[in-house]
């Protein structure tokens, strides 16, 4: 059996596979970093139909087949393929489904139109990450999420997960990001959100506007630790997240080579 503590990256974009902000690079540099100071690492994202998949040399994983992830009642297949990080000996999985991600635009369409299912395709990527660690059945001692599309994750971990064995012991990051759209994910958002009887509407007050702000305040509370992942994350939330007794906060450092704040915060979460 391994002795090593395990660190599971969750994360909307990755570099080289998919890199829409800075914070692509430092998620790689974070893996690779975690990995060779002696922690096991694995790395969840989303299978945008943008990720060329020729290029990174992604395959289906078929052992982990046969997951459905249900959205309000409606079964959605979840296919897992897997890539090896270039000069990294680690494993990144990504997530896919014909109807939330074969498309070749992220989240606007061609017309710059917010997609009206993105309130889903947020839903099925966090319970589809979770589903995928029970069947790994590989227990995370932290899982660090990034990206508004793992902000449901952190609560999903307190409530609906919160019996779950391989989640036993596990803390949860979350980074930040200053906001990156402005409209909102659709009256039926806390609805589609509720993957659980587990889950009750006082637990997404905060997540239920569905503005990147609301998102990210969210997920806020319900993280054990909150990492600020750029110089314009939202002031009034990260305000409120101060005044929050016993809540971790790592402030945002531009210049971040060697990342031994972070390793000090995994390492700190890990004595807990």
């Amino acid at each position: 059996m391994s002795t090593k503590k395990r660190i599971l990256f969750i994360a909307q974009e990755m570099s080289p596979y998919l890199e829409l902000t800075e914070y692509a690079n430092m998620v790689n540099k974070m893996a690779i970093k975690s990995n060779e100071s002696g922690l096991e690492v694995r790395v969840i994202m989303p299978r945008f139909g943008i990720i060329n998949e020729r290029r990174h040399r992604l395959h289906e994983v078929v052992r982990l087949s046969g997951i459905n992830i249900v959205i309000e009642g409606d079964d959605y297949p979840l296919i897992i393929k897997v890539a090896s990080l270039p000069n990294a000996r680690l494993q990144v999985y990504f997530l896919d489904n014909e109807d939330y991600f074969k498309r070749k635009t992220l989240f606007t369409d061609e017309n710059e139109q917010f997609y009206d299912d993105n309130a889903a395709r947020a839903v099925f990527f966090c319970k589809g990450a979770l589903e995928t660690v029970k069947k790994f059945g590989w227990p995370p001692d932290i899982i660090h999420c990034s990206g508004w599309m793992t902000s449901l994750i952190p609560l999903y971990l307190k409530t609906a997960y919160k019996k779950e064995p391989v989640f036993a012991h596990s803390k949860v990051v979350y980074s930040m990001e200053p906001n990156s759209f402005k409209e909102k994910l659709g009256a039926g958002f806390v609805k589609k959100a509720t993957i659980s009887t587990q889950i009750k509407e006082k637990d997404l007050e905060l997540y239920k506007e569905g503005t990147n702000s609301a998102l990210n305040r969210g997920a806020g509370k319900y993280a054990d630790a909150v990492v600020l992942a750029g110089e314009k994350t939202e002031k009034k939330v990260v305000d409120e997240l101060k005044a929050e007794k016993g809540k971790i906060i790592l402030p945002y450092k531009k210049d971040n080579e060697d990342l031994a704040d972070y390793l000090q915060l995994y390492t700190q979460l890990l004595g807990k």
